[in-house]
């Protein structure tokens, strides 16, 4: 039972995400997946080809609309930008999700992984894939795609930047250009206010590491980025540890955190080694919410300020104020920007008489700005 719940853990924190090569289709000059696009419309245009991890280039020739997720974290992400009806296919571990098991969606988990009987009894239009599903389960996915069944499988993540990324990505493969680019924004946002608000902490940055069933993020890893996005110093990195790795009490003695990280349903061992740092006797123990910390999806922000709240609570104050700060910056650009649309509309219309067909133009452009900052406010 020991070992199940240990690669279980493993699974979780491994779900892919990094975005794979390959360019956006669209009418915009813009390509998703840049973070340098300016303007708040993308377009989504079909056919679209994109090369997913595995090398294999991936054709959707229409906008997708049943789509079944293989990880919470991408079920995460269409959840995030707006798409969750399209998810008519989920992971066991995605049913923390709002509403998951509602509507005609089912939970397409079989023993040892996916069901392939399942995924394809879901009849979706295009499968999204994680690395370490691919990883232990490569043969049912190729099943799966080997039915015809477009399947997009992502690479690892290294940081909070590829999971914005890869959400952007899953906007552009699902059809949600838009939605998918306003949410990775919201988290660049976020991560470079956090930093802002950090920059008096650079001096007193604790070293922290994190732990959840006997394993460890080392360097290159986006629960090592969450950590460092939120002021303090990857402890298991600056051991040597690269990706995810089990430690040894006498690592955990040798570099004695400030500040232990774990999610929530992970116990914190209670031994001679932990019980001897300065984390434990002091108390210093930030517990994130699993399906947060664990899982690389837009939410992998709200574990980044979790610890920031714990370990630097002046500076979370600092982050709290630019964001608002931003937001009120954002609803006041599209007022300006709607009201000059409204005064150019007013002055440059052609006069018309009452023999004229009602004029929708102005309607449709003003109410698109008012979406618009509304959607630039969601959080």
């Amino acid at each position: 039972m020991q070992f199940r719940v240990l690669v279980l853990a493993v699974l979780l924190v491994l779900a892919a995400v990094g975005p794979a090569s390959g360019v956006a289709a669209g009418a915009t000059p813009t390509a998703v997946g840049d973070a340098s696009h300016t303007g708040p419309s993308v377009t989504c245009s079909f056919p679209y080809t994109a090369t997913d991890a595995t090398g294999t280039e991936v054709t959707l020739d229409a906008d997708p609309e049943r789509i079944v997720t293989l990880n919470p974290s991408a079920a995460q992400t269409m959840w995030e930008i707006g798409a969750r009806d399209e998810v008519v296919g989920f992971s066991q571990y995605a049913t923390y999700l709002e509403g998951a098991g509602s509507g005609d969606r089912v939970n397409v988990s079989g023993a040892g992984g996916p069901s392939v009987e399942k995924v394809l009894a879901a009849d979706p239009d295009l499968v999204l894939v994680p690395n370490s599903t691919y990883g232990f389960a490569a043969d049912r996915v190729e099943q799966i795609r080997a039915q015809g069944v477009p399947v997009f499988v992502f690479g690892q993540p290294t940081s909070l930047a590829a999971v914005a990324n890869k959400t952007e990505r899953i906007g552009r493969l699902t059809g949600n250009c838009e939605g998918g680019v306003e949410r990775a924004d919201e988290m660049r946002q976020s991560i470079a206010l956090m930093e802002q608000a950090l920059e008096d902490e650079d001096e007193d940055r604790p070293l922290a590491l994190n732990v959840f069933h006997g394993y460890t993020s080392g360097a290159n890893t986006f629960i090592g980025d969450v950590m460092e996005s939120a002021g303090v110093r990857n402890g298991a990195a600056e051991a040597g540890i690269t990706g995810f790795q089990m430690i040894n009490d006498e690592t955990v003695v040798e570099l004695d955190p400030q500040w232990i990280v774990a999610p929530e349903d992970s116990p914190i061992p209670e031994n001679e080694a932990y019980n001897s740092t300065r984390a434990i006797q002091e108390g210093n123990v930030v517990r994130v919410n699993t399906n947060y910390l664990q899982q690389p999806a837009p939410r992998s922000v709200r574990a980044a300020e979790t610890i920031l709240e714990a370990v630097h609570p002046d500076a979370y104050e600092e982050y709290q104020t630019l964001q608002s700060q931003a937001e009120t910056s954002t609803t006041e650009a599209a007022t300006t920007e709607a009201a000059t649309t409204t005064t150019t509309a007013e002055t440059d219309a052609p006069a018309t008489t009452s023999t004229d067909s009602p004029g929708f133009g102005l309607s449709v452009s003003v109410v698109a700005l008012a979406a618009a900052a509304l959607l630039a406010l969601r959080r």
